[in-house]
């Protein structure tokens, strides 16, 4: 029976190969798409699948609430008290392990300089973690101070082929001798790809207890930025218990607090890659909302696909009734009617599945190399779980296609069709068809309007007026080097004109952050550390006052020049007023000394809120260059020659601000790639569609339209009797897709955002226009075709 539905499923395929092709290639394209969501999701999903914990791990996240106005910030990070109190106090716990992120520096061995970046951990690591050790012992390798352990490509990278273990390892640190010696207590296999911790090298915890104990602010409870803790529970044990020990926690420390209330959760471990969007996190992650949307947008493209078959199935019923009834008549059941055309739609699937592997083998590298984050967060590698997901969505694919157009066939009387099939009742009522090619023009509409008017907001976010200047400034990572060596060394170079100095790259999304207070008053504030170069090379306006004027180490006033929204916030009268004001960060004095025009220092998402810049010539992480060059590659390689002139071991990070501010708005660009790649899919698919359809329209009216030819009919209006059905169709997918996408970007996607552009008639139109001049395109030819031809050989046999 398989057998038979096999052979005669291919003896269709092959006898209407226009059909076929337009099925099989619609099909193919959008399963394309399919296959790259497995493989992504697939990725997602085996991220930390390697600890055998991970069912009773849970990360603890912060709630951060400023009491004043009520901000609010859901951190992946925590403080070092919280998990020390909870391991001391609650003992409905297996085990916590306190890791902080920041470990690392260069570190010398044997007159060997080598870069190493990695985290601080407590000695439970080993306990909590799967992560494989390879020499040393597991509860004690992280115990001592200064203890340190390397992962087997750092370890290659630090000591060659040599046994690393007993060795010592001096690093630059900020202890009174200014470096520390750690000795390499263990060597472990490194982290897999898929694992959002990931790290070089660890370093005991212990050692932050003697670094950092002059700093009172690292226990305190509100230092919540770059600590993390991950607690294991008992096998069968709930959260609850635990979660109430951590409210009333909360509560007790949050009543000594004047300024910030913090609340905890707890977050499944294997949630963590693929959750929520939480500030601080430790490794890459991906928003399930992103994924929600990302496959909604996969499966409505394979529908449309799927559409294109049942449209073009039940256009061809005509055809394929009298089969059906003919078959009826020698004895077929209704099931076997039922299973031959569903098995005719799935060997269709399957042979578009082999055209997709090959679509998708050319889409994977462009699609990871979308955006760096993309790359360094899925790899699309093929799996045997992965070719068999592949498989079933071809079967699925197949049976969504084919559930239709068989159970149309299957419920076919075969007196009836073989007597008169123009009887059939289903065959007067068209509104199946018409409502598959509106569903199937409206996606494709909201596909490329959505996409041009996301163009369109991109655009404006990059060229948009921050109130400063930033062309030809290009911004360098000091990566830990002496600003006055690296100044000098570019200052040399003749295209460079002048140099600044900061702490931040603003405008990139990139904040650092604290409170003021002032007069009994406090506000949380965004600030930037410069020298007295930085705001003449940016441009900045000043309303009153004065610029920085440079100070020699150890000056003792601390000086600082503020926004108009500072001003205004805490009522300190007119900007000359406010030059000379005071107030205090922590427990430093700083003194006004003057007032710039408020500047956009975020991105376009956020209004803007009070800011200050803060003095320092020292404190700084990033030379600011402005450059005049007319060969620009020729003057980045005099700047790469400076760079390494001065530090030969890390590798020059300059970025010019343009560049810098074009890449905080990735993931936006990358969105609208996306969905401008699933726009041209989802129009080609139409397309095809359509065209099927107006072959089989024009050929069953072929002998109409030779008589309409012959009673005078021009081609004129031949074409406009078989094109306005069509038109009229996509004339009412505009009617619904243009406003629900200008609703959607109005109402929902643009309120994240302070600042956009206006939606203009071109981005929400051009689209429409676009896809009429196609269809026309394809309705035209085939009519003209028709048209043409000569009316006696048609009509010769009548």
């Amino acid at each position: 029976m398989i057998g038979s539905y096999i052979k005669t499923s291919g003896r269709s395929i092959v006898r209407n190969k226009m059909f076929s092709t337009i099925n099989i290639f619609g099909l193919a394209i959008s399963m394309s798409v399919g296959l790259l969501l497995i493989a992504f999701l697939a990725d997602l999903n085996s991220y930390d699948r390697i600890h055998t914990k991970g069912d009773r791990i849970y990360r603890l996240i912060d709630t951060h609430v400023n009491k004043h106005h009520g901000k609010s910030i859901e951190l992946a990070s925590t403080s070092v008290v919280a998990p020390r109190r909870i391991k001391e106090e609650y003992a409905g716990i297996e085990d916590l392990v306190l890791m902080r992120s920041g470990f690392g520096g260069d570190a010398e061995v044997n007159d060997k300089v080598v870069p190493i970046e990695g985290i601080w951990s407590d000695d439970s690591f080993f306990n909590v973690f799967s992560f494989k050790l390879l020499k040393g012992n597991p509860r004690t390798a992280l115990k001592a101070p200064f203890s340190i352990v390397l992962t087997e490509k750092e370890a290659n990278r630090v000591f060659g082929d040599d046994d690393p273990m007993g060795k010592t390892i001096r690093m630059k640190d900020d202890s009174e001798k200014g470096f520390s010696e750690y000795l390499v207590t263990g060597l472990m296999e490194d982290p897999p790809k898929f694992s959002h911790i990931r790290f070089g090298a660890l370093a005991s915890f212990a050692t932050l207890d003697i670094l950092k104990k002059n700093e009172e602010y690292f226990l305190e409870w509100q230092n919540v930025w770059s600590n993390y803790a991950y607690i294991v529970l008992p096998e069968k044990s709930s959260t609850e218990d635990l979660q109430s020990y951590l409210d009333n926690l909360a509560k007790t420390e949050n009543e000594k607090m004047p300024d910030v209330s913090i609340t905890f959760t707890l977050q499944p471990f294997f949630d963590i890659a693929l959750g929520k969007d939480l500030s601080n996190q430790l490794g890459p992650t991906m928003l399930s909302s992103v994924m929600w949307i990302v496959s909604a947008l996969a499966v409505v493209v394979i529908l449309s696909a799927c559409f294109n078959y049942t449209n073009l199935s039940i256009a061809r019923s005509m055809r394929r009734s009298r089969e059906v009834g003919i078959r009826k008549v020698i004895g077929a059941l209704r099931s076997h009617v039922l299973a031959q055309f569903i098995a005719e739609a799935v060997i269709i699937s399957f042979l578009a599945l082999v055209l997709s592997f090959g679509i998708f083998l050319i889409l994977r590298p462009a699609f990871l190399s979308l955006s760096s984050e993309l790359s360094n967060l899925v790899t699309l590698d093929l799996t045997p779980s992965v070719v068999g997901y592949f498989i079933l969505l071809a079967v699925i694919v197949g049976l969504v296609a084919g559930i239709l157009p068989a159970l149309f066939f299957a419920k076919i009387k075969a007196v009836q069709v073989l007597k008169d099939v123009s009887s059939i009742k289903v065959f007067k009522n068209v509104a199946v068809r018409r409502l598959l090619i509106v569903a199937q023009y409206t996606l494709s509409l909201a596909f490329i309007a959505t996409t041009m008017i996301g163009y369109e907001q991109y655009k404006y976010f990059i060229a948009f007026d921050l109130g400063y200047k930033t062309d030809n400034i290009l911004n360098i990572r000091l990566q830990g080097n002496n600003p006055d060596v690296v100044s000098k060394a570019m200052q040399e170079i003749p295209e460079v004109s002048r140099i600044s100095r900061s702490i931040m790259v603003t405008s990139t999304g990139s904040y650092y952050g604290n409170m003021i207070k002032y007069q009994g008053d406090s506000v949380d504030i965004s600030y930037n550390t410069i020298d007295e170069h930085y705001l003449p090379i940016h441009g900045h306006k000043f309303l009153a006052g004065t610029n920085f004027r440079y100070q020699q180490k150890g000056v003792v006033e601390h000086q600082a020049i503020v926004n108009e929204k500072l001003v205004s916030r805490l009522k300190m009268g007119t900007p000359d007023q406010a030059v000379g004001e005071r107030f205090q960060i922590d427990t430093v004095n700083y003194r006004i000394v003057g007032v710039l025009k408020d500047f956009h220092y975020g991105k376009v998402d956020s209004k803007i809120d009070p800011f200050i810049f803060k003095y320092s010539n020292e404190d700084v992480s990033y030379l600011n260059a402005s450059i005049s060059s007319k060969d620009w590659i020729a003057t980045m390689e005099k700047v790469e020659e400076a760079w390494k002139k001065v530090d030969p071991i890390h590798a020059l990070d300059a970025k010019f601000y343009s560049d810098k501010i074009q890449e905080s708005y990735n993931q936006f660009q990358v969105m609208v790639k996306v969905i401008g790649f699933l726009a041209v899919l989802a129009i080609t698919i139409a397309s095809m569609g359509l065209l099927g359809m107006v072959v089989f329209t024009t050929e069953t009216r072929t002998k109409e339209i030779s008589i309409r030819k012959v009673l005078g009919a021009s081609e004129g209006s031949l074409i406009y009797l078989l094109s306005r059905g069509f038109i009229l169709l996509l004339l009412v997918s505009a009617v619904i897709a243009l406003p629900l996408t200008y609703l959607l970007f109005t109402n929902v996607i643009l309120r994240e955002f302070v600042y956009t552009a206006p939606i203009g008639m071109f981005e929400l139109f051009g689209g429409l226009v676009g896809i009429l001049i196609i269809a026309m395109i394809m309705i035209g030819s085939q009519t003209i075709r028709v048209a043409r031809a000569n009316p006696a050989s048609v009509l010769k046999s009548e």
